[in-house]
């Protein structure tokens, strides 16, 4: 529901200022030398990081940025699932690939369907979700499984060589 309580500036604010707070703590940079390279006065950056003050679109991807983190991706965390998701997924490779997928996923879907891209129904979206992460699943896996494998085989090589 647009203008709903999840909506409100000051629930935008708050879940905002949370995620940046903590992507600045979890940076181990001084506010100071964050504030600087995001292009902010200190004092801004506080009263940001507390939520007494919105911050622009601008600000927060060089906040995001300057805290080391993946701006975009946070940013479409928070406005997709909130500041929660965002939080736990700070500075981890899962937000960096996040970033990647989210780039890439809309020029895969033009260069793939083609003209069949305008038949794509929105209720399918839960389904194609679960389907990508089966196959990165998968993925993962068959990766540990030849991990294991070259492990193992280099580990016998090395063997045959003490005999």
């Amino acid at each position: 529901m647009p203008g709903g309580p999840e909506f409100s500036e000051n629930q935008l604010r708050a879940g905002l200022a949370r995620l940046l707070a903590a992507a600045v703590d979890a940076s181990g940079r001084a506010k100071y030398n964050i504030a600087a390279d995001a292009g902010l006065h200190k004092d801004a950056l506080r009263r940001v990081l507390r939520g007494d003050r919105s911050a622009t679109l601008g600000e927060v991807l060089r906040i995001l940025e300057a805290s080391r983190t993946a701006p975009r991706a946070h940013l479409m965390l928070f406005l997709v699932c909130g500041s929660e998701r965002a939080i736990d997924w700070l500075q981890s490779d899962l937000a960096e690939f996040f970033e990647e997928f989210s780039a890439e996923f809309p020029t895969a879907l033009e260069r793939l369907l083609g003209d069949q891209l305008a038949n794509v129904k929105p209720r399918w979206a839960k389904g194609a979700a679960n389907r990508v992460a089966r196959l990165l699943s998968d993925h993962i896996m068959e990766l540990e499984r030849k991990d294991e494998f070259l492990g193992n085989f280099f580990a016998g090589e090395r063997e045959d060589e003490n005999v």
